[in-house]
């Protein structure tokens, strides 16, 4: 069996801890129970996989500019197939079902599991992941999905309407119809008839999809279907194959399940009211409070909110408004401020531009220990790195030299340069020219 995890989102719903680089998944904000330590959604799904017993090899399918949070977080054990552009779910899942099959060698009749990679649940959950996984190979069923108990007529998700009869020994139901986001009023008559949630978890032999994408696109390789990825239709997996499938069943799931998709539902399942520098007087209610900026943030008698400041932004909203932000988000657009790397991570202290055009930029990056920067060189911009703490070595057009905490590197542009760090490595940079942009870079090989 095989795993897929679905990680994409734009970082609009959780705006100014979430952006296009780190989106909700990747906010380490839950806590471990009881070991004093937090971790993100998709930490905390991947840790359930491993605790249920589910051994299968994960891969995640997600967007290039999440490539290294993926990496941050879940290490190099996962597979990663990035996205050329983003699409929707079944060009995503065709796409890492051919890097499986082609790249992995995964056979044809291989099991595979598709879900998100951000859902809030329990045990039960992954339970009935593998009654999907059983059900499949006694079922005769083309595609198994999971049904999850609605708690209110829900205009969010997509329901299914299950045709009635007894289930399989492996707990498996025949579907009737989906129904793709309702309106409310909709949505009460099909709980009516019986009809559950759509969790988003798909069930199917390896070749049932990679049948289907050769419609769309046939290649040789899995380079050359990458490249010609936008040749498979903006469309959802459950509109061009789940509504499509002749033989379909479902497994139900009898549990909790969540979407902490907004600032109300986040809150709701966090024990802690107050993230970093933080300091009230204690006569705030139903108020949570967030702040990743090093300096302080102060609340008084505040009911009913949720407060954030960032390097992205500041919002203060009443928690009944809150589910409004990703409107008013998508306008302000601006690069990331904040971006955890599969090296460490960055943020953006300062920028400005002058009125003849040319820009300065001021990051502080921390290299994490046994990491290290790609080799590298500029076009348009020089660079100013002064260490402020930690030990390691740069490399400058291939000379070699350690360095340490009060150094200053100067990286004039068109110069090859590198930085390895032997501990947890900070220091500030600043970029100074006239296009200071994330893709005035190309990258070289390099052996340490």
């Amino acid at each position: 069996m095989q795993i897929i995890l679905l990680s994409g989102g734009s970082g609009t719903r959780l705006w100014p801890l979430s952006n296009d680089a780190r989106s909700k998944q990747f906010l380490r904000l839950l806590d471990v129970g009881g070991t004093g330590r937090r971790e993100s959604m998709v930490q905390r799904v991947m840790r359930q996989l491993r605790e249920s017993g589910i051994t299968a090899d994960v891969t995640v399918a997600t967007s290039a500019s999440q490539r290294d949070s993926v990496l941050a977080q879940l290490g190099p054990q996962v597979n990663i197939v990035t996205e050329p552009t983003r699409r929707d779910t079944f060009p995503a899942i065709c796409l890492a079902c051919e890097f499986l099959a082609r790249e992995k060698n995964c056979a044809p009749d291989e099991t595979i599991i598709v879900m998100p990679c951000d859902p809030y649940t329990e045990a039960g959950y992954f339970e009935a992941i593998n009654k999907m996984a059983g059900g499949l190979e006694n079922s005769g069923d083309e595609l198994i999905v999971m049904g999850i108990d609605p708690t209110y007529p829900s205009a969010k998700y997509g329901y299914i309407v299950p045709a009635g009869g007894t289930a399989s020994p492996n707990g498996v139901i025949p579907v009737k119809r989906f129904t793709e986001k309702p309106d409310v009023e909709q949505a009460k008559k099909l709980i009516s008839e019986g009809a559950l949630w759509n969790g988003g978890v798909f069930a199917f032999k390896l070749d049932y999809v990679t049948r289907i994408a050769e419609k769309y696109v046939k290649a040789e390789n899995f380079a050359e279907i990458r490249d010609r990825y936008e040749e498979f239709p903006k469309i959802s997996f459950d509109y061009e194959v789940a509504e499509k499938a002749s033989k379909i069943g479902m497994v139900k799931y009898h549990g909790d399940w969540k979407d902490l998709g907004t600032w109300n539902t986040l809150t709701d399942e966090l024990k802690t009211h107050e993230y970093g520098n933080v300091t009230t007087d204690g006569t705030g209610r139903n108020t949570h409070i967030f702040n990743e900026l090093q300096i302080p943030l102060l609340c008084l008698g505040t009911q009913d909110l949720v407060i954030a400041a960032s390097p992205d932004g500041i919002i203060v909203s009443e928690k009944n408004k809150s589910e409004n932000v990703k409107t008013f988000a998508a306008t302000l657009k601006q690069r990331p401020m904040f971006e955890e790397r599969r090296w460490g991570s960055y943020k953006v202290i300062d920028s400005i531009e002058f009125p003849d055009g040319y820009c300065a930029l001021t990051k502080q990056l921390t290299v994490n220990a046994d990491c290290a920067l790609s080799y590298q060189r500029h076009f348009c911009r020089d660079e100013v790195w002064t260490l402020i703490d930690g030990k390691g070595e740069v490399v400058i057009d291939d000379v070699r030299r350690p360095v340490q905490r009060g150094e200053t590197i100067f990286i004039p542009k068109g110069v090859k340069h590198a930085l390895r760090a032997f501990t947890s490595l900070t220091f500030i940079e600043v970029q100074s020219g006239s296009n200071l942009i994330e893709e005035d870079i190309e990258r070289f090989d390099y052996k340490w």
